[in-house]
């Protein structure tokens, strides 16, 4: 297998691989090697985020997966980042650890309806090669993340929450999109008409299932970064959750933006991120911050 260049945090090129469902990433969420599965590979999401960086981004959902596809390929490239000169070869010294598999890639991973098929055959790939934790008489000391990065949307789905309780039991989390507190504001982000209550029912069930962490992309808009009432909002709408998820993953752009909106967007200065940070510490949640 040959990639085609060093991997760096601001590129989640998802065909570096040359792979149909799998590509490496580096994280800087995850804090090393990320090993993605794209379920969506046709660009379809239900969601379009302004700050989305997948390329001809549609509407729509994803088209029927190749298990045994999906599987070979998973296989093959652990053996390569396990056994191989993957890590040596393609990143950096300092991010040289396998932190992940997660279900991320170019759409809501759980739109696939053979999601909860995934995830089974994703557990007993993680187990063959004991990532999981204890397997028979050995013991994995640093068992691996099984990660769902979703916008949640469909969290109100049998079928998914059961696959969200399934990943509980393979040392699995839940990262779950949440960048605006009003009805307006995820319009404008995330381009999709959505109570913000119902969102948060979601959420709940979810972290009921999962450990879950919020996610959170806060970015400027023409030039200014959100208002003091969309802040207010956002931390009033955590605060029903304060109890039940994890913590918080709040993060800057990264990478450029393929969306039409693209020239509006710019990064916020890191102590804007920090200060929003301290105020969502300050309702009992702890803070990740990536700008």
């Amino acid at each position: 297998m040959t990639l085609q260049h060093t991997l760096t945090v601001s590129d989640h090129n998802r065909d570096v691989s040359g792979m149909k469902y799998i590509y490496p990433v580096v994280s800087r969420r995850a804090g090393g090697v990320s090993i993605g599965i794209n379920l969506n590979v046709n660009n379809a999401c239900n969601w379009r985020c302004v700050y989305c960086q997948v390329p001809n981004l549609a509407r729509g959902t994803p088209p029927p997966i190749e298990l045994d596809l999906l599987e070979k390929e998973l296989r093959s490239f652990l053996t390569y980042a396990l056994h191989g000169d993957f890590m040596e070869r393609y990143v950096a010294e300092g991010d040289r650890h396998l932190k992940d598999i997660a279900f991320s890639g170019n759409g809501e991973p759980t739109s696939a309806k053979e999601f909860p098929e995934v995830v089974t055959l994703v557990d007993k790939v993680l187990k063959d090669f004991n990532l999981l934790g204890e397997i028979g008489n050995t013991k994995q000391l640093n068992p691996i993340k099984l990660r769902l990065i979703t916008n949640g949307s469909l969290m109100d789905k049998q079928a998914v929450l059961d696959s969200v309780s399934h990943l509980a039991k393979c040392n699995g989390e839940v990262w779950f999109k949440l960048d605006a507190g009003t009805k307006e504001g995820i319009a404008r982000v995330n381009d999709v008409n959505l109570n913000p209550e119902s969102h948060i029912q979601r959420l709940k069930k979810c972290a009921a299932a999962c450990p879950t962490f919020i996610q959170t992309c806060m970015f400027g808009l023409d030039g200014e970064p959100p208002t003091e009432a969309d802040v207010l909002a956002y931390l009033a709408l955590i605060s029903q959750v304060k109890d039940v998820v994890q913590g918080v993953h709040l993060y800057g752009l990264a990478r450029p933006s393929y969306q039409a909106e693209a020239k509006r967007l710019s990064r916020l200065p890191e102590a804007w991120l920090e200060g929003v940070a301290q105020r969502i510490r300050q309702l009992g949640l702890t803070v990740y911050v990536s700008p």
